[in-house]
């Protein structure tokens, strides 16, 4: 009888650490994946900026934000203003990009973004006076395992 005692004994404390665990990545996993977005965001603004061009602000989000099913995605982003052309800096931000999804450079007419980003909300607080006004994102990566218990991504 001690024996059996002893073993479902075992078995609730192993059962109490597991829900423990798993009740802590739910919970940690949006403040990490939060993070990442925000190192992205983070690693625009250290790009040195073009000459005749100001930053604005900068905005980050990690979620669910394109496509169908199940993922997380990390989008960060920098508003700049400047007097060069878009092609002029689409050819500046190219020496920074990595692949395809990173630096890329759009006109931005207004606070809204619309970076290919669905079913959400993303907006400047800057107020957009102009046709010099120029989006510069990238979209983030995240190979942990954080990015499993985001409820945001489900």
């Amino acid at each position: 009888m001690d024996r059996v005692l002893a073993v479902i004994e075992r078995f609730v404390i192993f059962f109490i650490t597991l829900t423990i665990i798993l009740f802590t990545l739910y919970i940690v996993s949006p403040i990490v994946n939060d993070n990442v977005a925000k190192k992205t965001a983070v690693e625009l603004v250290e790009i040195p900026l073009p000459n005749n061009t100001e930053l604005m602000e900068s905005i980050y989000k990690a979620g669910k934000l394109v496509g169908n099913g199940n993922g997380m995605q990390y989008f960060g982003a920098i508003l700049i203003k400047s007097e060069l052309s878009l092609d002029e800096l689409i050819e500046y931000y190219a020496e920074f990009a990595d692949n395809e999804w990173t630096c890329v450079v759009e006109n931005q007419i207004n606070t809204d973004v619309d970076a290919k980003i669905m079913d959400i909300t993303l907006s400047f607080k800057t107020n957009i006076d102009g046709n010099n006004y120029y989006i510069v994102y990238s979209w983030g990566d995240n190979t942990t395992i954080f990015h499993e218990f985001d409820l945001r991504g489900h």
